[in-house]
């Protein structure tokens, strides 16, 4: 997974764009075409472009830790997994399935993780591959033996997450949840689903607390107003590996 780490870095940087733009094509200092091969860029953690060496996307070394941090998380749930036993929803009753439908999540959230920060959005490019992959890996674990009835809870769960937030975008407006949220909200309803109803549930209030307290530090120490917006994706990110990690 670590080697995937430049082309996570490529995907921040080709979907950190304004609403209505539909990606970055070229370095926006000196036009060169936006590709893994030369001149451009170099996609490690120094974060030049490597023609005219101006900063390209996240900070240098930002997603390489994002994606050690998730390495990390994946070994914590893989030891887990080979310490439990028995069937049915869990890491034990799903096995490696389980484990993969985990990290093919991760490796779609990362980027997305940094978009929203930089732009408030959250590209259907991203979030429909996290949302499908991660159900159908799910539905993959439930036909290696752990049988179809946490697969059913896990969509169950995953529509009723990726519902929630889009009933608040269309009661609420601008003050509600966005409707990237919404479509990012089914991967993370159908992952944590797996494991439990309760699980979906600690997750989801993990990534409200979150988000309260750090809008009600920015608002202490007056960063953001009152009618600033806050990108709920990295929040629910957390939430998301929070629950996960929980005993």
């Amino acid at each position: 997974m670590v080697g995937l780490a430049p082309v996570l870095r490529l995907a921040v940087i080709r979907h950190a764009v304004p609403a209505g733009v539909a990606s970055r094509a070229a370095c926006e200092a000196c036009e060169a075409p936006i590709g893994l091969g030369r001149p451009w860029p170099v996609l490690g953690p120094t974060a030049r472009c490597g023609r005219c060496g101006a900063r390209v996307g996240p900070a240098p070394g930002a997603v390489e830790l994002a994606v050690a941090a998730a390495l990390g998380v994946l070994v914590l749930l893989g030891l887990a997994g080979g310490a439990g036993g028995g069937a049915g929803g869990g890491w034990a009753g799903g096995g490696p399935a389980v484990l993969a439908a985990t990290a093919w999540w991760l490796g779609w959230a990362i980027p997305l993780v940094f978009v929203d920060v930089a732009v408030h959005r959250l590209p259907d490019r991203l979030t429909w591959p996290a949302a499908a992959g991660t159900w159908l890996l799910l539905g993959l674990a439930a036909l290696a033996g752990a049988g179809p009835a946490p697969w059913l809870r896990a969509t169950a769960a995953g529509v009723a997450l990726g519902s929630f937030f889009a009933a608040t975008t269309l009661l609420l407006g601008p003050r509600g949840f966005g409707l990237g949220d919404a479509k990012l909200a089914l991967g993370v309803g159908a992952l944590l689903g797996w494991h439990g109803w309760a699980v979906a549930v600690c997750g989801l209030l993990l990534a409200l607390v979150l988000s309260g307290l750090v809008s009600a530090a920015l608002l202490a120490t007056r960063r953001v107003g009152w009618r600033s917006h806050l990108p709920f994706g990295p929040f629910l990110v957390l939430g998301v590996l929070g629950a996960l990690l929980l005993p």
